[in-house]
């Protein structure tokens, strides 16, 4: 178990810490994303940073259980916004973005549900 959450701490934190260049630059095809969803500059921005925190939470031990409940919460942002505005496939991305916040969403449920004992506050109801 510990192999298979160090893993994928490492595939959900370098998938979310590789967004970061392109919403931190301001990518075109960033900027379109959160023009089309009518959250830019703010949203691109506020969601880099909110990545970003959370991935340094999944590559700490102590912080895994918080970071993989903030992905979690991130992303499923992302999912719904493809699924309701934006589509699956993003200016020819052949549906790359989307696929991606998938890979995020099961791997953080993935790691939410091993660490589940050390969620704060209610983590001691799963022992």
């Amino acid at each position: 178990m510990k192999t298979l959450s160090l893993l994928l701490r490492l595939v959900v934190a370098a998938i979310l810490l590789q967004t970061l260049y392109f919403k931190f630059t301001a990518a075109p095809e960033s900027v379109y994303i959160f023009q089309t969803l009518g959250a830019e500059p703010w949203g691109r921005i506020g969601s880099g940073m909110a990545e970003l925190i959370v991935s340094a939470l999944l590559l700490w031990p102590r912080t895994v259980a918080i970071g993989a409940i903030g992905a979690l919460g991130v992303i499923t942002g992302a999912i719904l916004s493809h699924l309701t505005i934006l589509g699956i496939e993003v200016q020819g991305d052949g549906g790359t973005l989307f696929y991606l916040a998938l890979a995020v969403f099961v791997g953080s449920a993935t790691l939410a549900w091993i660490h589940r004992r050390e969620i704060p506050v209610i983590g001691s109801r799963f022992a």
